[in-house]
């Protein structure tokens, strides 16, 4: 074989491997595509009273999957408040594939059982806003027991000089909440010993008509002059507390969470005193990064999980807990409006065009 015979066929075989190796690093291996093909998820929300779940979580948590894995299959479920209905859901979701659950729990407790199927089943469940019991893999929510304290705070704050005399009321949502304990909690932290608690309440549900009716029979049992304040764990139940004190001629510092439309509006006409805003897109993008990560098979990084917490039922569970942030009327344009939850436009409407002109949203 002459020299020139034997470079040519030495290039040849040099540029078949180079073009093979760059057609290998631009190819997907082996299996990869349907790895990104078989991310499933399942969303399972509590309900949908709450305006958040639907108008907000929701559709963040699903942009926010397709973002990161835009063949991913999503199966929603809304459990409309019941447990019973929502351990069902998590049996149709293990049914259909779903590889990760991202769960919001109905009731912490009586969810065990299913999230312990889903362990067993190899299925990683990330607990969303509520800490469900069971093994779950992960969790992300805001700092509750530092919502309660803020909302006590701010209580006190507005009762100024006539936080010792008269009486506060007390509504700490859902008994089957795990959030509703810790918000209690911290509200009592820095309400005991300030103010007189003439009644409390637990709300099954959040419902705001029973809060309503609760509210009712507090102004019945103490008289309407000798309450000072009251304490409403969300604006859910705000909404229903507010309606009872207006109808009995009461206009009193309220509390709040959430920062529902309704509740920055009664914010602007001074029937609710403040409300606790936690960003929904930041937890709603940690709980879908989290899925999307499981769901490819990878460890959570370091700074997805930068904290722990304990279960009801005893687990350590890495934990990424975000910063509430209080809203009264003096910052709405900085932080509703700011952060994208609503418009002025959707804010002010006629009804409110004045309040907000006050506030100088106009």
């Amino acid at each position: 074989m002459t020299r020139t015979l034997r470079g040519a066929i030495a290039l040849a075989g040099a540029t078949a491997l180079c073009l093979g190796a760059v057609a290998t690093s631009g190819a997907v291996q082996p299996g990869a595509e349907s790895a990104r093909q078989d991310v499933r998820i399942g969303l399972l929300l509590p309900e949908s009273k709450t305006t958040r779940y639907e108008k907000f979580d929701r559709p963040y948590i699903e942009a926010k999957i397709k973002e990161l894995a835009p063949d991913a299959q999503i199966d929603y479920y809304n459990a409309a408040e019941s447990a019973n209905t929502q351990q069902q859901q998590v049996n149709t979701a293990l049914a259909k594939g779903d590889k990760v659950l991202i769960l919001d729990a109905v009731d912490a407790k009586s969810i065990q059982s299913s999230v312990q199927k889903a362990h067993d089943a190899g299925v990683k469940v990330v607990a969303y806003d509520r800490l469900a019991q069971g093994p779950v893999d992960s969790y992300v929510s805001y700092d509750n027991r530092k919502v309660g304290e803020l909302q006590g705070q701010a209580l006190l704050d507005a009762l100024g000089d006539k936080a010792g005399s008269g009486q506060i009321v007390m509504h700490n949502g859902s008994p089957t909440d795990p959030n509703a304990a810790e918000f209690k909690a911290g509200a009592h932290s820095v309400l005991d010993g300030k103010v007189k608690i003439g009644k409390e309440y637990d709300t099954p549900n959040w419902d705001p008509n029973n809060a309503n009716q609760q509210m009712s029979g507090a102004i019945s049992a103490l008289g309407k002059d000798n309450i000072v304040g009251v304490y409403s764990a969300n604006d859910g139940l705000a909404a229903g507390i507010s309606t009872a004190l207006k109808a009995a001629g009461i206009n009193v510092p309220l509390t709040g969470q959430d920062a529902q439309l309704d509740a920055i509006q009664r914010i602007l006409l001074g029937t609710q005193t403040i409300t606790i805003m936690k960003p929904y897109k930041p937890e709603a993008d940690i709980a879908a990064t989290m899925a999307v990560d499981f769901a490819e098979g990878k460890q959570l990084p370091a700074d997805l999980v930068p904290t722990t917490v304990t279960s009801g039922s005893g687990q350590k569970v890495p934990a990424n807990l975000l910063t509430p942030v209080v809203v009264d009327k003096t910052n709405i344009k900085d932080t509703v409006v700011k952060d994208g939850l609503y418009t002025v436009q959707e804010i002010c409407t006629p009804t409110y065009a004045a309040a907000c002109k006050e506030a100088g949203l106009q």
